[in-house]
């Protein structure tokens, strides 16, 4: 008879992509799937393979008011006592967290009861519900084999890379570089929930190229609903035909058809372009906590599959420049394509299923520091 793990994560998709990833192929192997999160999921566009979804009170310490510190505090009460609850009714072998502060009311409720525990952190820069908990888990497990890990966390890690979804898996595709002078596909996204910089930023930068370059464009681009308009408009004025929409189901799939792709450096997306092998322009969120999406950046860039545009100085002329050099280059972008292969992990969510099996099953050699878990 399988195992019933309650999986606990952040409703947007740097948090529950990877979690779905390892629900499904828990489920896969017979074991039993719960999901605990917050409302944005909602506003999440996958389709959660858990039994059910719960939806736990949760908050932030953003507002450090007075005032805002104190709701913030019978928020995460509340999500305690009701995770608390939770965690009796279902009875999980093990509770596993994705980050963000909607782990924390689930994962310190399990602890509380003496639940085997992991949190998985997918980020370069461990993040700070993560942090928080690394020192109390059974297992830390790590997306990327060099995340600072501090205190009792470190001799706890284990690393499995970040998985990423079936869907991201079955996109997979060798890399054909353009033709010169042929269809040149660009997808140009913001991450689960949009970044307007870019429908600010694309478009004029697109109108600075040569007309020749501009007529091999195919567009492909994420925009929030508020911005679909414009940058429609926009694109129509130049002659250039794309794809608009606020989320795209296929995204793999139109990822795996790109020759290029403009995107931020969440974690879940650096892990989709390694494991689909896609040279990118990484454009880092510039108030993420922690600068993770600029380290994750800068570990991409590094092996030479990413140019790295910290947005601060990234203009429409500096943009154009960046897509010039690449379009003209196609053998650089399949040396990139080549290069961002080499740092894909497709079989993360292996690995990281191993674990959360050991760590329900209350293994005894659940850490190893080797990358074989």
């Amino acid at each position: 008879m399988g195992a019933t793990f309650l999986l606990a994560a952040g409703g947007t998709g740097g948090h529950l992509f990877p979690a779905e990833a390892l629900a499904g192929e828990l489920s896969r192997r017979g074991h039993v799937v719960e999901l605990a999160t917050d409302h944005r999921v909602a506003d999440y566009g996958g389709d959660f393979p858990a039994r059910a979804v719960h939806i736990v009170p949760s908050a932030t310490f953003g507002d450090r008011s007075p005032l805002g510190m104190l709701k913030s505090a019978v928020k995460l009460t509340r999500g305690y006592f009701a995770a608390r609850a939770l965690v009796k009714r279902l009875k999980p072998n093990a509770v596993i967290g994705f980050g963000g502060y909607p782990t924390v009311p689930p994962l310190s409720a399990a602890l509380s009861l003496r639940v085997p525990t992991m949190v998985h952190e997918a980020n370069a820069v461990m993040g700070r519900a993560n942090r928080f908990l690394a020192g109390k888990v059974t297992a830390v497990a790590t997306g990327f084999s060099e995340t600072g890990l501090m205190g009792t966390a470190g001799p706890k890690a284990v690393h499995t890379g970040n998985p990423v979804r079936q869907r991201v898996l079955d996109a997979r595709t060798p890399y054909q570089a353009p033709v010169p002078g042929g269809v040149f596909r660009l997808v140009v996204f913001g991450g689960s929930q949009g970044a307007r910089v870019f429908s600010d930023l694309v478009p004029p930068a697109v109108a600075l190229m040569a007309p020749d370059l501009r007529r091999r464009l195919e567009v492909v681009q994420q925009a929030r609903p508020e911005d679909a308009e414009r940058v429609a408009a926009a694109y129509a004025a130049l002659g250039v035909t794309p794809s608009i929409a606020a989320f795209f189901g296929d995204l793999p799939a139109r990822l795996a058809a790109a020759h290029l792709v403009v995107c931020r450096s969440g974690a879940s997306t650096v892990a989709e372009l390694g494991v689909l092998g896609r040279p990118s322009i990484l454009v880092p969120l510039p108030h993420a906590l922690d600068n993770d999406q600029k380290t994750n950046g800068q570990r991409l860039e590094a092996a030479g599959g990413a140019l790295l545009a910290e947005q601060a100085g990234l203009t429409p002329e500096r943009l154009a420049a960046l897509l010039t050099d690449l379009m003209q280059a196609p053998d650089r972008l399949a040396l990139m394509a080549d290069a961002a292969a080499a740092t894909g992990r497709a079989d993360a969510v292996t690995r990281l299923a191993n674990l959360a099996e050991r760590v329900a099953a209350g293994s005894h050699s659940v850490i190893s520091r080797t990358t074989t878990p």
